[in-house]
């Protein structure tokens, strides 16, 4: 390898892991619609190991206290990438009905979701069961 490109590959390396450097998802502040309430978080079914790929495909959008033990069927176990508003939480639960594991996201982007553990062999990748929205 040359001299200057492996400076040059670790420098691309450090910017793809800080926070905010993805560039599908939208920033936690974007998440108002242009009418309507404010959204408390927005699922997406499609991520990729590359982060600018991330935050793709369908979108379910969650308004302040949507209260779902069991979500729609096109959703159950499907959510890849999220992205939480600013002063709202969402927490999931890894089994319809609020059953199972759980996990609270706090305001930010969450490109993939493979990255969370879910237990000792499981991520919180297609993990979704139910989920809880609010904001403060």
């Amino acid at each position: 390898m040359a001299p200057l490109l492996l400076p040059s590959l670790l420098l691309l390396a450090l910017l793809r892991a800080l926070p905010g450097t993805q560039a599908a998802c939208p920033v936690p502040a974007t998440l108002k619609p242009t009418e309507g309430p404010r959204e408390c978080a927005r699922l997406y079914d499609k991520s990729d190991a590359y982060y600018e790929n991330c935050c793709a495909g369908a979108q379910l959008s969650l308004e302040p206290g949507v209260d779902l033990p069991y979500l729609p069927s096109d959703w159950h176990r499907k959510a890849s990438s999220l992205v939480v508003g600013p002063r709202c939480e969402l927490t999931v639960w890894s089994r319809s009905g609020k059953g199972g594991k759980t996990r609270k996201f706090s305001s930010g982007t969450y490109p993939r979701l493979a990255e969370f553990r879910l237990g000792i062999f499981g991520d919180w990748n297609n993990a979704i069961g139910a989920l809880y929205c609010k904001c403060f």
